[in-house]
């Protein structure tokens, strides 16, 4: 019994482990077939809405807005003819049809086109409102030039539902969505394909291009599904792949796969558990917990093949990489959570789910690598791969060309990182949703041809406040809104404005028997407020004007639509907008509002939330690894290549890109949890080297020859896992793929060129 006690706590787990090698793969297997029972209840969400915090400010505003006036979802069509201009009797008949169609569409509550715009004109003493076309089949060559001369004289309708150049027409459809919004925005948006699918058949000379709030929706559940049946399985093949070549054993790299395989599936089964939704920015959760989880896993099988090669039976083999791994693999999943909890700072919903997620699996990943895997190796007939002997001692040829050049390579590597981190001030913190999907997806090419030629899909929003009840009608309200959105029309960035001074003036000129002269904004606060409930008892139903005024006629509905601005454009274009009306109209002033300023003012937010909660995780992880070293000097020089590959990663993509949003908020955090694993790996290796005798030049030979080809092997693998989602068409995924794999790549650099010449560096001033 004293024996018993006396042995080491990890040689009894390694002990039993072995021993009850069947045990412990049945009592794991019904632990992970429990877990995987939740997978089924995993969500996914189609509401863009997911990305905003339910604090969020912009987001409140943007609900208040809607709360007054009405939704934001809504969908565009955009109607362009083969050639000519739009009014034509064929144009404008298929416009009509669709209009009336559009109406039958599901929880619709308005359709507003170029052939139901409400013309008010004077007819003797009275007002007559009337749709502007009404059955083109039947209007003459005089009437279809009536209606291009309203319709393109129209500060109202050009550059919103026309292009300017009459190419080009619009329709847009507000819809009231019920509870489950998901289902909804499904039926709408399919309701509206196959609607436009009937309208290609009967018009197959018109082209039909479908946007707007609604379809961004839809395709955000189209990416999130696609991604996860495609993405998860590349990665899987890769990892397979490129684990089979670099191992060079079959069961190995079987014993690996079916470790991961438990792994992903808790991870899964969790997060159907406690009821995960995800999304385009959290659907790549299994691909990173795959690439994150097979570092843990190559590392002892290597060992494993490592000491089989040399000689070891293979239960020995595993014991003896237990032994030598167990540590490194925990320090390395400590660092790695604390990486991705970190995310936790960020403010965005879908990042704090990505974080927690990713780190519960990489503890997944560190219980199996103990229990599943070693169990596994050691009952699988697995055998050493042969030797090569041409290229056996690669690794320790290179640690003896690092030994050689060190001072070489401290000041090559120096003057590569300065070089590249001068990127850095090129790179721009910004967004653009329009963009956020590349040319794959039908989405993006009609949002992209809408914004070329017929209207853009930015738009700033501002309640402006009369300041009492019916105030709206007031002449000094109508003329400060009136010329706030003159402003507007000067700014270049701008595409259209719509105001409520616009209906007042046309009014006030109907009131006035057309009189041209009498386009302006009324005199009489009582005339003004008559004219509007005229024109308010005229409309047509689902025409009235609750989307620009509020109930109590307290306030009006300002919209500026912007092309295609990054946030930081849109963040200064209101900014410009609120001095404006602080020098010029103070009773006015207000924030802008609307989907576009949510998203822009979101990257800042999460940039500025992600760098305090990532200098927390870094300085956490410095104080691991200076208590695991039990040097500062050391810990603090094992920072340095975990530090500087993000900076050169963040350069370079200032060099070859020049703009980056929320991924690059979130890079760095991630990528410094799981770089910093193959610097613990190499320093664990180098400091027992030292223990055992060996001078500093002979400890990086002998660590590059003990765990050079692990890191190499994890490396590869965790870049072509993250380089994986280069291939997705949502930008948060392929940008954070692509900097991630590129900081993993500098890490090894680093590691191998770096780390090396400093330690001996080191070593020599204290000697």
């Amino acid at each position: 019994m004293g024996n018993t006690s006396a042995i080491p706590p990890l040689e009894r787990f390694i002990g039993i482990v072995l021993r009850r090698r069947w045990a412990v793969l049945a009592a794991t297997t019904v632990l992970m077939l429990a877990v995987t029972g939740g997978a089924r209840f995993i969500g996914i969400t189609n509401d863009y809405r997911s990305l905003f915090d339910e604090d969020n400010p912009q987001l409140a505003a943007l609900d208040a807005l809607e709360e007054t006036y009405s939704s934001s979802n809504t969908a565009l069509v955009a109607v362009a003819p083969g050639e000519g201009s739009v009014f034509t009797r064929e144009t404008l008949a298929a416009i009509e049809e669709l209009t009336d169609a559009a109406w039958q569409a599901p929880w619709a509550t308005r359709v507003d086109s170029l052939t139901n715009f409400s013309h008010s004109e004077a007819s003797e003493d009275d007002l007559v409102v009337e749709p502007l076309v009404e059955d083109a089949p039947s209007l003459g060559d005089d009437d279809l030039a009536r209606i291009e001369g309203i319709a393109l004289g129209s500060i109202e309708l050009a550059g919103r539902l026309v292009s300017h150049d009459g190419r080009v027409a619009g329709l847009a459809i507000n819809f009231s969505l019920p509870e489950d919004t998901d289902a909804a925005l499904a039926e709408i948006s399919d309701y509206l394909r196959g609607l436009l699918d009937e309208a290609r058949t009967g018009h197959p000379d018109l082209a039909y291009h479908l946007t707007g709030d609604v379809i961004l929706h839809r395709t955000f559940a189209d990416v999130t599904q696609g991604e996860m049946e495609t993405l998860a399985p590349i990665v899987f093949l890769i990892i397979v792949v490129a684990s089979a070549l670099l191992l060079r054993s079959v069961l190995g790299t079987l014993a690996l796969v079916i470790t991961l395989v438990f792994v992903i599936n808790t991870t899964l089964g969790f997060a159907g558990w406690i009821g995960t939704v995800f999304n385009p920015v959290n659907s790549g959760v299994p691909i990173i917990v795959m690439t994150v989880a097979v570092a843990h896993s190559v590392h002892i099988v290597a060992a494993v093949l490592a000491g089989m090669r040399r000689g070891l039976e293979r239960h020995d083999a595993v014991a003896g990489s237990l032994r030598d791994n167990t540590w490194p693999v925990f320090l390395t999943t400590a660092t790695t959570v604390i990486g991705f909890l970190s995310l936790n700072a960020s403010d965005s919903p879908p990042f704090r789910v990505l974080g927690n997620l990713v780190a519960f699996g990489v503890v997944c990943a560190f219980v199996y690598s103990m229990t599943v895997l070693p169990a596994l190796l050691s009952i699988l007939p697995v055998r050493a791969p042969r030797g090569r002997p041409e290229r056996a001692d690669f690794f320790d040829r290179f640690g003896a060309f690092v030994v050689g050049r060190r001072n070489f390579l401290l000041w090559f590597v120096a003057l590569l990182s300065l070089a590249l981190v001068l990127g850095i001030p090129r790179i721009e913190l910004t967004d653009n949703w329009t963009k956020y999907f590349d040319e794959r997806y039908e989405f993006r090419r009609d949002t992209d041809f809408v914004i070329d030629n017929l209207t853009g899909m930015e738009t700033i929003e501002y309640s402006l406040r009369a300041g009492r009840e019916g105030g709206i009608t007031d002449p000094d309200y109508l003329r400060a809104v009136d010329a706030f959105a003159e402003w507007y029309r000067e700014q270049p960035e701008v595409a259209h404005v719509q105001a409520f001074p616009d209906i007042m003036r046309r009014l006030n000129r109907n009131m006035h028997g057309d009189d041209p002269a009498f386009f302006r904004l009324p005199d009489d606060p009582a005339l003004a407020a008559q004219y509007l409930l005229l024109y308010e008892l005229s409309l047509p139903f689902g025409s009235d004007l609750n989307n620009r005024i509020d109930i109590a006629k307290s306030a009006t509905r300002l919209t500026a639509v912007t092309r295609s601005l990054s946030a930081r454009q849109q963040r200064e274009l209101d900014a410009r907008a609120q001095a404006w009306l602080e020098a010029n109209a103070p009773q006015l002033a207000t924030e802008g509002s609307g989907v576009s300023i949510a998203f822009a003012h979101l990257s800042q937010r999460n940039i500025a939330s992600m760098l305090r909660g990532t200098i927390i995780a870094m300085a956490l992880i410095s104080l691991i690894l200076i208590g695991v070293f039990r040097s500062v000097r050391l810990g603090l020089v094992s920072l340095v290549p975990n530090f500087i590959p993000a900076a050169m990663s963040f350069g370079l993509w200032g060099y070859l890109v020049g703009r980056v949003g929320l991924a690059g908020s979130v890079m760095t955090a991630i990528a410094f949890g799981i770089i910093v694993d193959d610097t613990i790996h190499f320093l664990s290796k180098y400091l027992r080297a030292r223990r055992d005798g060996l001078s500093a030049p002979e400890a990086v030979r002998s660590t590059f020859r003990t765990v050079g080809r692990a890191l190499w092997t994890t490396t590869a693998v965790l870049a072509l896992g993250f380089l994986v989602f280069a291939s997705s068409g949502f930008e948060v995924s392929w940008a954070l793929g692509l900097m991630v794999a590129t900081t993993i790549v500098f890490a090894l650099l680093a590691d191998f060129l770096l780390l090396p010449p400093l330690l001996m560096a080191i070593d020599r001033r204290k000697r």
